[in-house]
């Protein structure tokens, strides 16, 4: 098992092949018979149907020990048509996770993907493909965005794809986040971005959808008590564990449609992260890398206010049509009834082009915030997301008062193409903290994140049902109080080196400073570190002490998390090349070097996996481009416009046509050419919308699942029930030895070819394996 952290998760992402909508024949149950909102492969050139789609659920497992998650990606790939298919599917992780694992699995066979540069990976899949062998290629086309090729899906086919990653979570003020990304957004291109095909996706038409389902599973080991459990985007079930702080939940829906992010929410009741720094040395070669994580001080209210200005940035772009547009409205309502006497504001709104409501910030008078009420009432969402040009309006209108701190907040989902160019714009300015509100439920993360830490402020995330005036208020109280700001370190003359992040901002929200740092592995010895900075003005400071002598191999998962910060730190310095597709040589041999170093993926770097055996003999197969849904509360009609007409009427291969300066179409896709298929998508089904049984296969831990099968392996049992005799009776009948346990987890061994014995009692919700911890 994988020593960097003793746990995982599991997405199983389908791949579509080309599909028609199918009219329900009665009492159609065989295979090959045709039922409500099935999807067929159609043959190119009789136009005929010839077999089911292969659309598969996906399911997602992720475990969490104390502030770091280890998760596992799974995508299935299945060929049920008569033709060898290669399957692209583009597709979201989270933007600061570390990906550092990539395995295909061909039934039992696990082929363990190698990590290689970007050009040289893709060389190897594309003679594999055209050789005929079954292949799998992962490129990262943003830090939040991948393309997963597989190629070689013979008819009757089974491929999945493991991916796995670990990430930090996120924490403030007592409470975890979890948040996995479903579905990717439209983005909108400017007419002068390189590569927009990067970042399009082929998606569903309006009244569809792609077709595959989701799963959630996330099992969690805090180490202290676990006060209130919520989620503001799904329904869940929360299963108690049997020791202090364990717990899994799980989507109540087995089977939800993928279309809008999955965020989990828990507290850690009556505790606050403790200052701590986690140590990792290579007995090999000595190095060594460490974690600082320092808890910020309390809050002190300011006695007196520092006057502001503050100008409100807003994306009335089609993306925010009907319900995030509600919802920009309602958090800035709020804002503007927070603003001082003594604060001055302006007002942009951009789509196409932007819109400045005054000459120059002006005092915050009743009449001024009513005059910008009356105008934010008139927007709407129409339009691309020409958001360059505000944020250079937003720095240039500001006026230089030396007395007031200037911020700049804005508000959008942040679905552009020219991401990376954005925050290179927002990093050379420092006239301006910037704050950003993230409307909408699966908006780009990566860009508004970025957007706080590159300008020095903070970023909230609200969904289309959070309440919008608490976001407000909490914007306003970061930004009148500040915790802790001016911070340095004082490393008492510690042998550290390459600490990211290098600039410390500061701290606006109640979430521990992280700095990743490496050491002289031969050192053992004791120091104290002092932090300085200020509360309220008033000079601060904190001393830590760390035991170097408590390094060891363990926990060489801080390794990985370093290099992903470097990796960030290298990338952020040249941002708007990287995004134009021309990167500074030495910044690509560097991030190329940590890529290959520490097997991650980088924007320079790929996993690639290739079966030794040909499958496919000429390798002549189809290209299947798998659709993805739209973001749940995004309108069609304001994302696609017009152009989506001319859709309906052209030929195209997806993933290289869209209008230069727009979005991604949204329109049924039609015939292609030659080697490629034309693909529909079925309608939503009601019953899908509650569908109840979960699949066997997704009960059982990816880690578990391609294990011998005469070996005896050590699980987690979570039941969905409370234990009973009744329960442990027919466990026991399935293979399962109790060892340990109670309440809705139970814990013993199985002998892995009994796995899907267990799998298949009902009160089974899932199969984990046992003793997940920190390595």
């Amino acid at each position: 098992m994988d020593n960097k952290i003793k746990y995982m998760s599991a997405l199983g992402i389908a791949a579509a092949a080309v599909f028609s909508l199918q009219a329900a024949k009665p009492g159609a149950a065989k295979t090959g018979e045709a039922t409500e909102g099935a999807l067929y492969v159609i043959d190119k050139d009789s136009q005929k149907p010839t077999a089911l789609c292969p659309l598969k659920h996906t399911d997602v497992n992720a475990e969490i020990s104390g502030y770091l998650a280890r998760v596992s990606v799974v995508q299935e790939f299945t060929n049920d048509s008569k033709t060898p298919i290669e399957a692209v599917y583009k597709f979201p992780l989270p933007h600061d996770a570390a990906v550092d694992s990539m395995e295909m699995w061909i039934g039992k066979r696990v082929i363990k993907a190698q990590i290689k540069k970007k050009e040289d990976a893709r060389k190897i899949y594309n003679d594999a493909r055209n050789n005929g062998q079954r292949a799998s290629l992962l490129d990262q086309e943003r830090p939040n965005l991948f393309t997963q090729h597989v190629a070689n899906i013979m008819p009757g086919d089974t491929v999945k794809i493991h991916i796995q990653y670990v990430e930090t979570l996120k924490y403030e003020d007592g409470d975890y986040e979890f948040v996995f990304p479903m579905v990717v957004g439209p983005r909108y291109t400017p007419a002068e971005m390189a590569n927009p095909e990067a970042v399009r996706v082929n998606r569903t038409p309006q009244g569809t959808r792609a077709g595959h389902d989701i799963n959630v599973k996330v099992s969690v080991n805090a180490g202290m008590e676990i006060g209130p459990v919520s989620s503001p985007s799904h329904n869940i079930d929360v299963l108690q564990g049997g020791g202090k702080g364990v717990m899994m939940v799980a989507l109540k829906n087995a089977q939800s449609i993928p279309n809008k992010d999955f965020i989990l929410r828990y507290a850690a009741a009556g505790a606050k992260i403790k200052d701590a720094v986690l140590l990792h040395r290579n007995p090999t070669n000595h190095d060594g890398f460490f974690t600082l994580i320092m808890q910020p001080p309390d809050r002190v209210a300011e006695s007196e206010i520092t006057p502001k200005e503050i100008v409100f940035v807003i994306d009335t772009s089609g993306s925010m049509h009907g319900y995030p547009m509600d919802k920009i409205k309602e958090t800035i309502r709020y804002a503007f009834d927070g603003l001082h006497p003594r604060d001055t504001f302006n007002l942009i709104t951009f789509s196409g082009d932007e819109h400045i409501l005054f000459p120059k910030p002006v005092p915050a008078t009743r009449e001024n915030i009513n005059t910008a009420w009356e105008f934010m009432k008139t927007r709407d969402g129409r339009g691309g997301t020409e958001m360059m040009k505000a944020i250079r309006a937003a720095f240039a209108g500001m006026e230089d008062h030396p007395e007031k701190v200037r911020i700049v907040c804005f508000m959008t989902d942040g679905e552009v193409g020219n991401d990376m160019e954005i925050l290179a714009e927002i990093r050379r300015n420092s006239n301006a903290r910037v704050f950003a509100f993230g409307i909408g439920n699966s908006v780009n993360r990566f860009l508004l994140d970025g957007m706080g830490r590159q300008g020095r402020g903070e970023t909230q995330f609200v969904t289309l049902t959070e309440d919008g005036s608490a976001a407000a208020k909490t914007f306003h109280q970061r930004v009148h109080s500040p915790l802790l700001t001016d911070i340095q370190i004082d490393w008492n003359g510690l042998p550290i080196a390459d600490v990211y992040p290098q600039r410390i901002n500061d701290m606006f929200a109640a979430k521990p400073l992280v700095l990743n740092g490496r050491f002289d592995g031969k050192f053992t010895g004791k120091r104290t570190i002092r932090i300085h900075g200020k509360v309220a003005g008033k000079p601060y400071q904190k001393d830590i002490e760390i035991d170097f002598a408590a390094a060891n191999e363990k926990h060489n998962v801080l390794a990985t998390m370093w290099a992903r910060r470097k990796v960030e730190e290298l990338t952020a310095s040249d941002y708007r090349n990287i995004n134009y597709g021309n990167p500074n040589a030495e910044v690509k041999q560097q991030i190329t070097d940590l890529g290959l170093k520490f097997r991650l993926m980088t924007q320079f770097t790929s996993f690639v996996a290739v079966e030794d055996k040909v499958v496919n003999e000429g390798g002549r197969q189809h290209t299947v481009q798998v659709p993805v849904e739209m973001p749940e509360g995004v309108s069609y009609d304001r994302v696609g416009g017009e152009m989506r007409k001319l859709a309906m009427q052209a030929s195209y291969a997806p993933s290289s046509f869209a209008p230069k300066g727009g979005v991604e179409l949204s329109a049924p896709m039609p015939a292609m050419d030659a080697g490629r298929v034309r693909q529909t998508v079925r309608p939503v089904r009601a019953e899908e919308k509650e569908a109840p049984v979960l699949a066997i296969a997704a009960k059982i831990h990816p880690s578990l699942m391609n294990l011998p099968a005469t070996q005896t392996v050590r699980v987690t049992i979570w039941l969905s029930t409370q234990t009973s005799p009744a329960v442990l009776a027919r466990l026991k009948a399935a293979g399962f030895t109790f060892a340990t346990g109670s309440g809705q987890m139970l814990t013993g061994t199985v002998q892995a070819s009994d796995l899907e014995k267990l799998a298949a009692i009902s009160e089974v919700r899932a199969i984990s394996p046992a003793a997940s911890s920190l390595r």
